[in-house]
């Protein structure tokens, strides 16, 4: 009972410090018209393009909504030695890096959201989106994508650095990951990286609920997920031990 009490004054200390502030709160908001501005104007479209672009749009919101706060409040919290006080407390390593990635998860869930609000304010005739597997979809892109920000910030010192490496990795995935083009349409030296990267999945499991147009299984793309989460996480904690703890 201790340790889930730890967990939840965790979550909302990071989610009051953090992520309810109100530049973060905008940035959910105005990140996904950005986006979706910038591709109707590129492609000549009108309102009715918005649609197709919706799930690349949910994919790029849960991805920069997680990695970017996350990124920088770990490497903040361990550059001003915050982060120590609470390696010290008695909980496990595991309990306490879910409840630091917590804030970030619920962040990426609620922007995945806004994309979908915003085209059904605009557009009569939204596609019908298959809700339950949408969600689960949406909170393992979510968890895939924290657990990322997390692996860049236990192998950076600095906060800058974090930003640099997050967009380092991040912006490739927007050409990689099949969120606005097919991977098919890929050169074929590139496709094998795409299958390598965990929002090549989450892209076409939100095309997939939200489209119908899909081009693998639901399980694969939920599996590839799950396995992404677990891949990254272990990889997190290993790091942290070995760099911030032995």
């Amino acid at each position: 009972m201790k340790t889930w009490i730890a967990f939840w004054n965790i979550l909302l200390k990071d989610m009051r410090t953090y992520y309810l502030k109100p530049p973060n709160v905008s940035w959910g908001l105005l990140f996904p018209l950005v986006w979706t501005g910038m591709f109707l104007v590129r492609s000549g479209g009108g309102l009715d393009d918005v649609a197709a672009l919706l799930p690349g749009l949910v994919a790029v919101s849960v991805l920069f909504g997680t990695t970017s706060m996350l990124a920088v409040t770990v490497t903040f919290e361990k550059k001003h030695r915050s982060f120590e006080r609470l390696l010290l407390a008695p909980i496990p390593l595991e309990v306490l890096m879910l409840a630091k990635t917590g804030g970030a998860i619920f962040f990426g869930v609620v922007n995945a959201f806004v994309p979908l609000g915003l085209a059904a304010l605009f557009i009569a005739g939204l596609p019908a989106v298959a809700w339950g597997a949408f969600t689960a979809t949406v909170l393992l892109v979510a968890v895939s994508s924290a657990f990322l920000g997390l692996f860049i910030a236990v192998a950076v010192s600095e906060v800058f650095e974090a930003q640099t490496f997050s967009n380092f990795l991040r912006f490739p995935m927007l050409f990689l990951c099949g969120l606005f083009f097919p991977v098919e349409r890929l050169p074929a030296l590139l496709q094998p990286l795409s299958y390598a990267l965990p929002l090549t999945y989450g892209a076409d499991a939100i095309r997939g609920t939200v489209l119908g147009a899909a081009t693998m299984p639901l399980a694969l793309d939920l599996g590839a997920l799950a396995a992404f989460c677990a891949l990254l996480f272990g990889l997190s904690l290993r790091n942290i031990r070995r760099r911030w703890i032995a």
